[in-house]
């Protein structure tokens, strides 16, 4: 059996980093990161064999637990018609027709392969439908790896001190125009220094990736307004709230009907996958329907399509009063703990998402959270995986629970996790 640490120094002679995406890599919290051999319900295994309790979830897509036997057995079934037909199925109608019935602001939808290919078309399909080329984008939120989004990026961006990333020309973000999140009158400021430029305000509404920050009151429906006074559209990438959050997204929760919506993660069941979608008038625009042009082979794959169908069949509304129920009661133990130990840290929490902050002060935007003590959450990171809990090797990420999860798990999470912070801080 070979350890983590001979696993980690074969794959860094071939794989730049040792990792095929940089916060994997342990970057931010040193050490030698964990390959996983296999998973099961609200558990991961390491290649030696030993357990943990999960809550990075795949980033996102497990919210059922980790090789739900649904899916798995529609996986398997699917497989024995083929991978992939570059052709229609069927099956991505139902699928599409299952996201529309959920997000009530997605008439039309497209399917796509990841996250960054949904965010990269919908942000050319902004461009394209309102003539303008410039966009703001919400400091500290992730929209993938496109070159338009890699300034001020969040989560592995913050994590690696790596803002802008090398090879993107400036020409490419000259038309980037950035705010802090949960600042309206940046953005109003933005519009009045920028008059008819503008195509789309792109965000987050939820931000998941400079740790977990809720909009403030108003804020999403300020943008809303900005938009409609200036002409823009509002774009929301709910690649990681998207059924997560709630069965309708955060803007079902903030009752804010963004013009585009981006999606990624559930719907796939933890398959790639991504979708984009929106109002009739303005998906009508895609090739070849409409003249902006985006397209893929893999686009719409049969096992994707499939994972993501059965998933979204069990989120149903007593599925999201159990996730609803789980992070209630992870976030009383978490603020229960900080205030008998009197601990310098802040909590914010969005159905099954959560964010532990190493900040006294209420975290409001991108640079409120680079002010975290990250020094510190290294510490609480390897004592916490010492003891057999998977959590994000990063400050800059949020927690995920799952169906899987049980309270007796999760008392135990709470029982350590104050005993680690209680010696962090001493």
């Amino acid at each position: 059996m070979s350890t983590n640490e001979q696993l980690f120094d074969q794959a860094q002679r071939i794989i730049p980093g040792g990792v095929n995406s940089p916060v994997r890599a342990f970057g931010s919290v040193g050490g030698t990161p964990r390959f996983i051999s296999r998973a099961e319900g609200a558990y991961v295994w390491d290649a030696e064999g030993k357990r943990y309790l999960d809550f990075v979830g795949s980033w996102g897509p497990m919210i059922l637990g980790h090789a739900n036997p649904v899916v798995v057995a529609a996986v398997q079934e699917q497989s024995q018609h083929g991978l992939s037909f570059g052709a229609p199925t069927e099956l991505e109608t139902y699928l599409a027709k299952e996201i529309i019935e959920r997000i009530p602001s997605v008439e039309q939808v497209r399917l796509v392969n990841s996250g960054t290919e949904a965010t990269m078309a919908a942000l050319r399909l902004a461009r394209a439908f309102t003539g303008r080329e410039a966009f703001v984008k919400i400091e500290g939120c992730y929209h993938g790896h496109g070159d338009a989004f890699l300034v001020q990026a969040g989560s592995g961006a913050t994590t690696l001190g790596i803002p802008n990333s090398p090879g993107v020309p400036e020409s490419v973000v000259s038309k980037t125009l950035l705010a802090p999140f949960n600042d309206l009158g940046a953005v109003e400021g933005l519009f009045k220094e920028h008059p008819g430029e503008i195509s789309c305000v792109f965000l987050e509404p939820i931000a998941g990736n400079m740790g977990l920050i809720l909009p403030a009151p108003d804020y999403l429906s300020g943008l809303r307004r900005l938009c409609d006074q200036y002409g823009a559209l509002l774009v929301f990438d709910e690649v990681m709230t998207g059924f997560r959050v709630a069965r309708g997204g955060a803007q079902s929760i903030y009752d804010v009907r963004p013009d585009l919506t981006t999606l990624g993660k559930i719907v796939g069941g933890g398959m790639p996958i991504g979708a984009y979608g929106g109002r009739d008038d303005i998906m009508s625009h895609m090739a070849p329907k409409g003249p902006v042009y985006q397209a893929g082979t893999l686009s719409g794959n049969p096992i994707a399509v499939r994972a993501g169908l059965e998933t979204l069949k069990q989120l149903d509304d007593e599925a999201y009063e159990k996730l609803e129920s789980l992070g209630r009661y992870v976030e009383s133990g978490v603020l229960g703990a900080i205030e008998r130990k009197g601990l310098p840290l802040s909590f914010q929490r969005s159905g099954s998402m959560f964010g532990l902050f190493f900040r006294s002060e209420h975290v409001r935007n991108y640079e409120d959270a680079k002010g975290c003590d990250t020094t510190r959450f290294a510490k609480y990171f390897h004592a916490m995986l010492e003891r057999g809990f998977y959590l994000a090797p990063s400050q800059f990420e949020a927690g995920f629970l799952s169906l899987a999860h049980s309270e007796s798990d999760l008392a135990g999470y709470l029982e350590q996790s104050e005993e680690v912070l209680s010696g962090v801080f001493a």
